[in-house]
């Protein structure tokens, strides 16, 4: 079994917690926080965890082969590089790094060490989206032609990062998988609505440049009186819906679109006729995504296999979260790849 910690008992860590615990392929040896009463509580359900506040005193341990590392971004740099330098496998929460700069800094440390980075992007690792990436792969979409996503609600407010850093790594993630590379340029527009002195945006539009006819774009907001999760793939054949606010049918397939005539006679009559044909929701098996992603980190360490969202995946989404900042710091200036 892989012996793993947790640096982290925030947010998101109790959940790195518990399928860790799960995992048929994990023994998770200890959890670290600065907060002493948060990792008791955190810890009740788990009394064999040993509880750790101070950061060194982890890495010095010799029982354990990887850390999970759940804690602000403007952490993931430093904390990482230490796990990493004392040898052992690493997984961060997403993003990567608060810069390319660093996260390519952990990418190049993981490589020269020969240890295992992945990168907690669930969504990969949800049913919806592998299948998504199966039908992207076999043509049954035919020509991309265009990613349409939507991540909005109320809250919950960051005081470290803005909306785009928090919300986008999602879908900028599930884009990544499904397209396999970077745009040829991105354009951002976004604003803050709280008076803060950080001016952390708030609400935030993307859109990206693919060439070859194919366009993203993205909307995230902390202020929406509705939780939407949409994130539309349209194809020259079928287009997909994925919902993932829908409890059984998070996903269809539609067979819509138009049809382009082809040649001179037929351009000088009708251009563009519509086809209207059958909507199909997929069986998709139920599965946590977190537990999937967990079971896939321990055999990556295990069979030394790359993971499915590594290093140069987080690396991609970090430099597509800063190009996005700087395009709203500039009015929406174009930044090309």
């Amino acid at each position: 079994m892989i012996q793993v910690a947790v640096v982290g008992a925030g947010y998101w860590g109790p959940n790195l917690i518990r399928n860790f615990v799960s995992c048929p392929d994990t023994k998770l040896v200890a959890v670290c926080d600065k907060d002493e009463k948060r990792l008791k509580t955190v810890l009740a359900p788990y009394p064999s965890v040993a509880a750790v506040t101070d950061f060194d005193e982890l890495m010095a341990r010799k029982d354990i082969d990887a850390v999970a590392i759940a804690t602000p971004v403007n952490t993931h740099a430093p904390l990482g590089t230490a796990v990493l330098n004392a040898g052992k496998h690493l997984l961060v929460e997403k993003p990567l790094a608060a810069s390319s700069e660093q996260a390519a800094a952990l990418v190049k440390l993981a490589r020269e060490k020969g240890l295992v980075l992945c990168v907690d992007h669930t969504f990969i690792y949800s049913g919806p989206v592998q299948l998504m990436k199966k039908l992207v792969d076999s043509g049954e979409l035919g020509d991309l032609y265009y990613i349409d996503s939507v991540r909005i609600n109320l809250g919950l407010f960051q005081h470290d990062v803005n909306v785009v850093w928090d919300l986008a790594p999602h879908d900028l993630s599930i884009m990544d998988h499904l397209v396999g590379k970077m745009p040829r340029s991105l354009a951002a527009f976004g604003t803050s609505h709280t008076g803060s002195e950080t001016e952390l945006e708030d609400v935030a539009y993307l859109n990206l440049d693919f060439g070859g006819g194919l366009l993203a774009s993205f909307h995230i907001n902390w202020l929406s009186p509705v939780k939407i999760r949409h994130f539309i793939v349209g194809g020259s054949k079928k287009s997909i819906v994925f919902n993932d606010l829908e409890s059984v049918e998070k996903l269809k397939v539609y067979d819509r679109g138009i049809s382009v005539a082809g040649d001179v006679e037929s351009r000088r009559g009708a251009l563009v006729s519509y086809r209207t044909g059958d909507v199909w929701s997929p069986h998709i098996p139920q599965s946590e995504p977190l537990q999937v992603m967990i079971r896939h980190f321990a055999e990556c360490i295990r069979d030394n296999k790359t993971p499915l969202t590594d290093g140069e995946s987080g690396l991609r989404v970090v430099r597509l979260l800063e190009a996005g900042q700087r395009s709203i710091k500039a009015q929406g200036g174009r930044i090309a790849f």
